[in-house]
């Protein structure tokens, strides 16, 4: 099959937000008085929907209360990203744009329901065919929905998509729909993503031809 778009995940992957979530999951979680470390954030949280990450850590909390520490996250989260703002890697935009020369569609997916608002903030919103976001979801990472309907928003088959992510649930997300998959190790850990077709530590690693070939 030939390769027709590419389905990318934002956080990690087109913007450095991780800082601002695992800051804003941070404080939140202290105030349960649980210790998080970045390593659990990269095992439990990182990459699902807000209401599961926090159900990974606050596993002794009713539905409700849980709601209620969800939002605060949110709440965190939105005062950081004013505050500090997020980086966007410069080397995904180029993949972006050497894509939509080839006439390669581009998807932006995401489990968090701030993808839009960074997205705007960034001025990058109008680069993506297609933007899914926590709103338009029921079920989250690892189960592969987010990756099935931005493939049939893009009005093509799984096979002739590549997704990319550099999160554990994410990758495990992307094979569960059959999708080809590029995992981005940020964390210079590559087994972490050993599920995935290709890894890489930056997109400045890949090209179209590798792309053509997976």
């Amino acid at each position: 099959m030939k390769l027709k778009a590419v389905i990318f995940d934002l956080d990690g992957v087109i913007v450095d937000s991780v800082p601002v979530h695992f800051k804003a999951w941070k404080k939140m979680f202290s105030e349960f008085g649980k210790e998080f470390s970045f390593e659990d954030y990269k095992e439990k949280v990182d990459g699902i929907p807000r209401m599961s990450g926090a159900r990974a850590i606050l596993t002794d909390l009713p539905q409700e209360e849980l709601a209620k520490a969800a939002e605060k996250k949110q709440n965190y989260f939105l005062e950081f990203l004013e505050k500090e703002g997020v980086r966007v890697y410069e080397s995904t935009l180029n993949l972006i744009q050497q894509l939509k020369q080839e006439q390669i569609k581009v998807a932006v997916i995401s489990s968090s329901k701030n993808c839009l608002p960074v997205l705007k903030k960034l001025g990058i919103d109008n680069l993506f065919q297609v933007i899914i976001t926590g709103h338009d979801i029921k079920r989250g990472k690892p189960e592969p929905d987010v990756f099935l309907q931005a493939a049939e928003k893009l009005g093509l088959p799984v096979s002739e998509c590549i997704v990319f992510e550099d999160a554990v649930l994410g990758v495990e997300a992307a094979k569960r729909g059959n999708f080809r998959c590029v995992g981005v190790d940020r964390y210079r850990s590559p087994s972490r993503l050993a599920k995935a077709d290709l890894v890489v530590n930056d997109l400045s690693e890949v090209n179209l031809e590798q792309l053509r070939k997976l």
